[in-house]
């Protein structure tokens, strides 16, 4: 400043500050040298505090309202410094004015993916992204931690820090929610919730308040969303003979509707819509008559019984029935003995399960003794 902005400077006793931006967290009033007339008259507007620095510490907090800056107002001041000059003399301070409204649509999102641990999937990489809402909590703490002497504080000065505390603690806080990766889209309120209440601390700390996070979109990288495509695709496989079975009479109708001939024509083309409809049900089902229809794919092997036996109160197993056997020519599995089995309603003896009695009577009757 010059020598006439000091000489103005001198009659200026109004503090005030009006906004005109969208993103001004703290602005320090502007004097020349820094000094503030004493008795000047402060205006703090509605969703304004200010803060009174004097000689680098901290005097006063003032809320919105009308103040006149003397010793009535100024408690603290006055047990920091005197007043040798006089009261009409001017003093060395600063007035911070903070604005006190919510600063709303903040970005963020991950650059790398985030890796987790899904119950279903394993391991898996996520990306996300959506916006939050802060604003000032305790002017003082955001004038210690982030300020410091700033002219003009604004909020991208401060969000590519909590952007990083947002992704750090987002991993965090979406592992222990437990929700799986399918079901996040429907869940993205209460994630929204359950994050914005881990997070709210780790800004408090810097006299912040987080009003509200939004998770607005959760992606997996393109190559587990193409798996997840043919997996969706898979699941229409059960109905895709129905849809075939409709195309067909979809093309059946189309070609009997074909206006390009007479009733030759329209017979010739009902011909080749049932002939389509035929060929591609007879495909569907491998039930053709065709003489060169054959399976798509083999029919399922035949699965062995498995037999359970109780062993002194004990139960062994599950044996196969070539092991049943075994154990009958070993002594070990006698007639009496208990059997299980899928399909028994209970534990029965091994004389009286089919399968099991057969290989009884296989077995040549004892020797008998010689007298």
């Amino acid at each position: 400043m010059g020598f006439w902005d000091k000489v103005f400077g001198e009659f200026v006793d109004v503090i005030e500050w009006t906004d005109e931006t969208s993103d001004t967290l703290v602005y320090r009033f502007e004097r020349y040298g820094n000094e503030i007339k004493y008795g000047a008259m402060l205006t703090v507007r509605e969703s304004q505090m200010a803060v009174l620095v004097n000689e680098g510490q901290i005097a006063d907090v003032y809320e919105p309202g009308l103040y006149k800056l003397d010793t009535n107002n100024m408690p603290i001041l006055t047990t920091i410094q005197s007043w040798p000059h006089g009261f009409n003399s001017p003093f060395k301070a600063e007035v911070y004015f903070f604005n006190m409204r919510q600063f709303t649509n903040l970005k963020w999102g991950t650059k790398n993916p985030v890796m987790l641990r899904d119950k279903e999937f394993g391991p898996v990489r996520l990306r996300a992204f959506g916006t939050y809402v802060i604003s000032i909590e305790d002017p003082a703490t955001v004038l210690k931690e982030i300020v410091g002497t700033d002219g003009r504080f604004t909020t991208d000065e401060i969000t590519a820090q909590l952007r990083n505390h947002i992704v750090s603690w987002f991993a965090t806080a979406l592992g222990e929610s437990g929700i799986p990766i399918l079901d996040l889209a429907a869940n993205y309120d209460d994630l929204s919730s359950f994050v914005t209440n881990r997070i709210a601390p780790e800004f408090s700390a810097y006299g912040l308040r987080l009003k509200k996070l939004l998770v607005e979109n959760i992606s997996l990288p393109a190559e587990v969303e193409q798996a997840l495509d043919k997996r969706t695709s898979m699941g229409m496989i059960g109905n895709l003979r129905d849809y075939a079975t409709f195309q067909a009479a979809e093309a059946m109708k189309a070609a009997a509707e074909n206006p390009a001939g007479g009733g030759a024509a329209a017979g010739m083309g009902m011909g080749m819509g049932f002939g389509m409809a035929k060929q591609m049900v007879d495909t569907m089902s491998n039930t053709g008559s065709h003489p060169q229809a054959a399976p798509m794919t083999p029919p399922p092997v035949p699965q062995e019984t498995l037999f359970y036996v109780a062993d002194e109160g004990h139960q062994t197993g599950p044996f196969r029935k070539s092991e049943i056997r075994a154990k009958i020519e070993e002594g070990d599995v006698g007639r009496d003995t208990l059997i299980w089995r899928s399909g028994l309603s209970e534990w029965t003896a091994a004389d009286k399960v089919d399968e099991i009695n057969e290989i009884f009577a296989q077995q040549p009757p004892p020797i008998p003794q010689q007298g």
